[in-house]
């Protein structure tokens, strides 16, 4: 849910722990394929030059809908979060 206080927008995370989306920028595709991220969307996400990013991409209907990145780094986190209950417990067993 995103709530407007005067020119400001907030995000407010849903109860599943996960914050809202919203358009950042427009960007455009070059003829090679390639795409620029705006320097100021780098810099609120903390992507230096080197960084390693990680392309999800959700389907619908048998096409991609939806693309986004993810720090290869913060992608490994998120899967050992989820991981290591269930290592634990298999391990336990």
């Amino acid at each position: 849910m995103v709530e407007k206080k005067g020119n400001e927008s907030s995000c407010n995370p849903t109860d599943d722990g996960i914050g809202c989306c919203k358009v950042e920028s427009v960007i455009s595709v070059d003829e090679r394929g390639q795409m620029v991220l705006p320097k100021s969307l780098r810099d609120m996400a903390k992507i230096r030059a080197g960084d390693k990013l990680a392309v999800i991409s959700w389907e619908k209907d048998g096409e991609v809908c939806c693309i986004s990145l993810i720090k290869v780094e913060d992608l490994a986190e998120m899967v050992k979060g989820m991981l290591g209950p269930l290592m634990k417990e298999i391990t336990a067993k």
